[in-house]
């Protein structure tokens, strides 16, 4: 027997050798996107020139830029579903619902193959698909039928014993993982879930977990696909699609991680890192600001029942705002039949739409200095929308105690963990996804002003010369490359514009120089361990080659953002010794000769201090294909030429 990723994988296998390390190109079934990292993935195919996806299944599903200050959203919207119409493209419309939550109620399939242009996309991996955050360039390809390339990866599993005790959640077992492996510890891996207490976890659960494994850097994580899998989708009319995934065992597994969900306790992850993981008692006492609860990590209809049952017959504290964002139409619907939804009006929660919103900055902002409590996945700094607001990730019982009593504290206050029953039956209603046109050739592109065009690509220089921009720390997010929020979502299919804002939380001044520097060569940017953590946004590497960076010179990177910048021309290498890190100041004047030879030849490139008078020697892990799209100069141009 091998483990359930690995089967998969292996189905799926159309290019390389299934080899730990090793990169191999696998068969994509399903494909996602949001309407913030869609825009450009959408333009992105339409460059290839092809009349349809030649995916099973492709979803575009607006849920990020919901807040309609200006033109800016509501056109681009538009942009997508017409492109949907026209392309052979499933169109979740605004209000539907988050991505991840859509996807899992209506579409996720076990034993199936996903790429999203999220980095969330995991959240699949709880009906058991492998299911992989990429950029949106990567699912372009997809979606034309190109493969999806990924270095071969360990697969550890996480074995589950026991039952969680009342009060402690699904939540507080992604964190439990959080605290042992922090962000970087899955780089290069696959978590599987095996062993007795994946019984005691529902669906929803389940992907509450995967979801939140894209924290640890992880290609992605999986469950089995049983009976509970099984009733699941029976429960959402899709009874169909279930295909029976055994749990692996003990020799399956490259490595091992136990957890005894008997033996947990309510965490928390403190700012600025969902690895930065406490135990909740720790935090006793401290005043909250500030609650949501929901996101794509806690939004299903079982989290929102459990809340509205613990907020039934009390009121929030009058120091604590409360904000709630059902995951979807059909969970908020469903509150809204059955009077739960009631439940939490009447505590004083404010009702936000089915959508990303407060996770990614989009609206509900915390006060100056607040100690925001959320049920999300990302605590990023600034990542709220406030630069001096605190975000602490929680579960949402643990949410509903610090709303309640306006700090934290332990949940058990609230009394008897309430008992919570789901519906048997629910109304499905698809009429927010609108299918593709049946007579696309009569469909017409709808492009609104705020639609820029795609930026040339240039194939690599043999010889650079540039200036060192910025020099950054570790575990540097696409947060701090790229920031989200209401101000700058909007601007996610105008590159000029957007990329006026690159590092922008980090150092205002960055872009100004940066465009002054592509004009006297471009520039590279010098970064610690795990640079580009966090959010599959490509526009963190598109927008700085937009502004003339050639090359990103880094202790090590994470997983997507490193793919992103292959795939735009720059070059992510790494240093052999990271004790140069520390040699090189800003403003030092670097330059590389002959790399276009040593990248066709496979040969170390060298990165000469002229400022200083030093060489770095530097790594890189190119594969034949990468080399070829570097110097290419982006996968977009390669793709295109080799078509």
């Amino acid at each position: 027997m091998v483990s359930i990723a690995k089967k998969i994988l292996q189905d799926h296998l159309v290019e390389g050798k299934y080899e730990v390390g090793e990169e191999i190109g696998i068969r994509i079934d399903h494909t996602l996107t949001q309407d913030a990292t869609g825009t450009m993935a959408y333009l992105q195919f339409e460059a290839m020139g092809l009349d349809k996806v030649k995916t099973e299944l492709s979803v575009s599903i607006v849920d990020h830029n919901t807040t309609q200050s200006d033109f800016k959203n509501p056109d681009d919207h538009r942009y997508l579903q017409s492109v949907a119409a026209k392309y052979g493209i499933q169109f979740s419309r605004p209000g539907n619902g988050i991505c991840h939550q859509v996807f899992l109620e209506r579409f996720a399939t076990p034993s199936k193959t996903l790429i999203g242009s999220d980095s969330h996309t995991p959240t699949a991996g709880g009906m058991g698909s492998i299911a992989i955050g990429a950029g949106g360039l990567d699912v372009a390809v997809a979606m034309g039928g190109g493969p999806f390339y990924l270095k071969t990866p360990k697969i550890v599993g996480v074995k589950l014993t026991g039952s969680l005790p009342d009060y402690v959640a699904a939540k507080d077992v992604i964190l439990e993982v959080l605290r042992r492996i922090n962000v970087k510890g899955g780089v290069g891996k696959i978590l599987e879930y095996y062993g007795p207490g994946i019984k005691t976890l529902s669906v929803p659960e389940r992907a509450t977990i995967t979801n939140m494994g894209a924290e640890t850097g992880a290609t992605t994580s999986i469950f089995p696909s049983d009976e509970i899998t099984k009733d699941f989708l029976k429960w959402q009319n899709r009874e169909k699609d279930w295909v029976e995934l055994p749990a692996g065992e003990d020799g399956d597994y490259d490595e091992i991680i136990e957890i005894n969900l008997s033996e947990l306790e309510p965490l928390v992850a403190k700012p600025h890192s969902p690895g930065k993981v406490v135990p909740l008692s720790e935090l006793y006492g401290m005043k909250v600001d500030q609650v949501a609860i929901g996101s794509c990590t806690n939004s299903s209809l079982k989290d929102m029942l459990t809340v509205s049952a613990l907020l039934k017959g009390r009121k929030i504290h009058s120091d604590t705002v409360l904000g709630i964002s059902p995951g979807s139409r059909q969970v908020l619907m469903e509150l809204a039949k059955n009077g739960t939804l009631a439940d939490a009006i009447t505590a004083g929660a404010r009702i936000l739409e089915s959508a990303c919103g407060p996770c990614i900055g989009m609206g509900f902002a915390p006060k100056t200095d607040a100690v925001a409590v959320r049920t999300f996945n990302r605590n990023f700094f600034g990542r709220t929308g406030t630069k001096s607001a605190n975000a602490y990730l929680v579960s949402p019982e643990v949410a509903v105690a610090a709303a309640i009593f306006g700090e934290f504290t332990d949940p058990k206050k609230l009394g008897e963990y309430p008992k919570i029953e789901i519906p048997k039956e629910i109304e499905i209603d698809d009429s927010m996804i609108l299918p593709p046109s049946e007579t696309p050739g009569e469909v017409a592109i709808i492009r609104g002003p705020n639609i820029a065009p795609l930026p040339e690509f240039q194939p690599l220089q043999d010889n650079f010369e540039f200036k060192v921009l910025i020099k950054a720390e570790d575990d540097v997010t696409t947060d701090h490359i790229m920031p989200a929020g209401s101000k700058i979502l909007p601007l996610r299919s105008n590159l000029p514009e957007i990329s006026k804002h690159v590092f922008e939380q980090v150092d205002a001044t960055f872009p100004e120089r940066a465009l002054k520097s592509k004009e006297e060569g471009g520039g590279i940017i010098i970064g610690g361990e795990n640079y580009g953590q966090g959010s599959s946004r490509e526009h963190a590497a598109l927008a700085p080659m937009y502004l003339g960076i050639k090359t990103v010179l880094t202790k090590s990177f994470a997983r997507i953002h490193r793919d992103n910048l292959v795939n735009f021309g720059i070059l992510p290498l790494t240093f052999k010794d990271n004790a140069d890190y520390d040699r090189i100041n800003d403003g030092d004047v670097l330059e590389i000769k002959g790399a276009r030879t040593a990248l066709k030849e496979n040969q170390p490139i060298i990165v000469h201090n002229r400022t200083q008078n030093f060489d770095v020697q530097t790594s890189y892990d190119f594969s034949e294909r990468e080399r070829e799209i570097l110097l290419a100069g982006g996968k977009l141009s390669y793709t295109v030429s080799a078509s």
